[in-house]
């Protein structure tokens, strides 16, 4: 059975002088603000799309490689992973960087780099995403 998830955004005014709010309405878990210069310059705790995108990606990452690492045999203790989206004014999103370490007893570091980049593969935000290079670091 599929599920769905849902947010809302309201922007206010022309796109450099204007701004937002992004809601997680699903969970009711926050409002968030969002603006052009948060998105193409720094974000002075202004969010962006770009840096939701990292959330949803690190965050489906680390469930991915929990489930096939407890499938194979090996249920990590712990997962630690970031994700970083390049978003280039005009271009778009031009590259995602995934970082991944953890804890998972009886498995060396070459069995969990198999296991991360199984887990980069199968992700649904990573093939959602596919479209933009993602790297993946394992340490």
């Amino acid at each position: 059975m599929a599920t769905t998830r849902k947010a809302s955004a309201v922007w206010n005014g022309s796109l450099m002088e204007g701004s937002g709010r992004v809601s997680l309405v699903s969970s009711n878990t926050g409002t968030f603000e969002v603006s052009w210069p948060a998105r193409s310059a720094e974000p002075n705790g202004v969010t962006s799309p770009e840096e939701l995108l990292a959330a949803a990606h690190a965050t489906c990452f680390s469930m991915a490689l929990s489930h096939g690492l407890a499938k194979e045999g090996n249920p990590a203790t712990e997962l630690r992973t970031s994700a970083e989206v390049d978003f280039v004014p005009g271009t778009g999103i031009t590259e995602i960087r995934l970082h991944v370490s953890g804890d998972v007893p009886g498995l060396d570091a070459a069995g969990f780099k198999t296991a991360a980049e199984a887990a980069k593969v199968g992700c649904p935000v990573s093939k959602a995403l596919a479209a933009v290079p993602i790297i993946l670091t394992v340490g």
